[in-house]
């Protein structure tokens, strides 16, 4: 059992249908080992479906929708992968100002594989380290950063990583940064 290092923190998870399940579920689970409380935030309410790469996973109960949801309440946010979750929060206005308000708030935040796209539409990337699933790698240097190919990269309370075989790593670093709180870092 992990140490409850995050007991009385409030972590978001921003996802919408597609998500890449697993990518949810697990730094879910080990922040909640960890002592967070955490909530599910979609640009929809009711459920969403989550996939194992291309296929139906299982339907996860939405908590708030991304146009209720204010980062005031929340100490971190976690953006889980998959192509097409990430993909539909770019275009949805209330979740990418959801994401941007974490950053405006100096606020941790956590994306693996694609989730870096809403960070890109949000435009909190420029001058910034982190990397992704590779085939953003163009995307993310188009808007300004510095990516690179390791397993988990931490800038300034923004931790990211590429896929499932990193989430070990990832979740190790993302309750260490939830731990830390507020960051002084890159405002927008």
């Amino acid at each position: 059992m992990a140490t409850k290092v995050l007991t009385g923190r409030k972590i978001a998870f921003l996802a919408t249908d597609g998500f890449e399940q697993i990518e949810l579920t697990e730094p879910w689970e080990r922040l909640k080992e960890a002592g967070a409380d955490v909530a599910l935030i979609s640009p929809k309410s009711g459920r969403i479906q989550g996939m194992h790469h291309d296929k139906h996973g299982d339907s996860f109960l939405v908590d708030k929708r991304s146009a209720d949801a204010s980062a005031d309440d929340y100490d971190g946010l976690v953006l889980p992968g998959g192509v097409i979750s990430p993909d539909a929060l770019r275009l949805d206005k209330a979740s990418v100002q959801f994401v941007r308000d974490f950053f405006k708030n100096a606020k941790p935040v956590a994306a693996i594989c694609h989730g870096p796209w809403t960070l890109i539409e949000a435009g909190v990337v420029d001058g910034r380290k982190l990397t992704s699933w590779p085939s953003l790698k163009t995307d993310l240097e188009n808007a300004g950063a510095e990516w690179v190919d390791e397993a988990c990269v931490c800038d300034e309370g923004l931790v990211t990583s590429r896929s499932p075989e990193d989430l070990q790593a990832f979740c190790k670093k993302a309750i260490e940064e939830f731990a830390e709180g507020i960051r002084v870092g890159q405002t927008v």
